[in-house]
């Protein structure tokens, strides 16, 4: 924590999900809640002005306008790995610096996106509900389904999770194939584009970080690629699918399955996917495990540490 400083500096939390920090920065911070402040202008003419450093939740949006009138302001840590809610460019060009919790969390996010896998392609989520509801006779019975070994998975945005994805699978005995914008050195065939990977795929993991240009990149062509016998995991972030093409698809049958731990709109709404066929929906808790969540918090104040100490920052953006 800040050493020898004459008061403590302010810091705001962004989001109420953040909620939990506040006791472990208090004793070094005056702590702000922005949520405390509907009206944002009557914050930003208050305590805002002696903010200087802000605990963000990456995937939410910080508003330039906002971030604009707190002169204070040099600091955006995110406790998430993920910073798509900040606009890094401009926060660099403002003297603001944007940290992150790198990689601490990518052998979560994989296990889950590897547990989607088999929940869907194996029917496993379908077998619990006909079993619960008295659906297993020798008359009714599951349709037996494919197994894994030597299926082909196709993995976009071969990072910290997308190698970590590609590891668990190649245990199964799986053929791993990827793409990404920007090639990389790595042994693992990359596809000429991901319109290929999808249509060379059996199941598709997306594993990509979100960014301004890469919205809706798992379009209906892509989907449809994907085609009727195949399964598209989402551990990334909902922005980067077209989700009103995906449900289509899966009530037309042009798609096979799904398993998403993303969405567009979060909280998703129930009403959307009550009919949708084929899904396997968790809440987005890839990386929210009891192992993960303390390193990136500790990365965070360690941020905050080093930010207020004068020292050089522990992970920042493209550090």
């Amino acid at each position: 924590m800040p050493k020898a400083l004459a008061e403590k500096p302010d810091v705001l939390l962004s989001h109420e999900m953040l909620m939990p920090l506040q006791p472990l920065l208090e004793s070094a911070y005056t702590v702000h809640r922005l949520w405390d402040y509907p009206d944002h202008l009557a914050f930003l003419d208050g305590p805002g002005r002696g903010v200087r450093a802000i605990v963000h939740a990456g995937e939410m949006s910080l508003a330039r306008d906002m971030l604009s009138e707190m002169p204070r302001l040099g600091l955006i840590a995110c406790v998430s790995v993920g910073y798509d809610g900040v606009d890094v460019p401009w926060c660099k060009a403002h003297s603001i610096s944007v940290t992150h919790s790198t990689g601490l969390n990518a052998g979560d996010v994989a296990d889950h996106a590897v547990g989607l896998m088999l929940a869907a392609w194996r029917g496993i989520v379908e077998g619990d509900h006909r079993l619960r509801a008295g659906r297993w006779t020798h008359a009714e019975r599951m349709s037996p389904r494919h197994g894994l070994r030597g299926r082909k998975v196709g993995i976009v945005g071969l990072g910290h999770i997308g190698e970590a994805v590609a590891r668990r699978v190649e245990a199964f005995e799986m053929k791993v194939a990827w793409w990404a914008p920007r090639a990389k050195e790595t042994e693992r065939p990359r596809a000429e584009s991901l319109l290929a990977l999808a249509r060379d795929s059996d199941v598709l993991v997306v594993c990509a970080r979100p960014d301004a240009f890469n919205r809706h990149m798992i379009s209906k062509a892509v989907i449809e690629a994907l085609g009727p016998q195949g399964l598209l995991v989402n551990v990334a972030r909902g922005s980067l699918v077209d989700e009103d093409a995906l449900i289509e698809a899966l009530k037309a049958g042009t798609l096979g399955m799904a398993a998403l731990d993303v969405f567009e709109q979060e909280p998703a709404k129930p009403a959307r996917w009550v009919d949708v066929p084929h899904t396997v929906l968790t809440p987005h808790t890839a990386g929210a495990t009891l192992d993960s969540i303390p390193a990136m918090v500790n990365l965070t104040l360690e941020n905050l540490r080093c930010y207020f100490n004068g020292e050089p920052l522990a992970s920042p953006v493209g550090g």
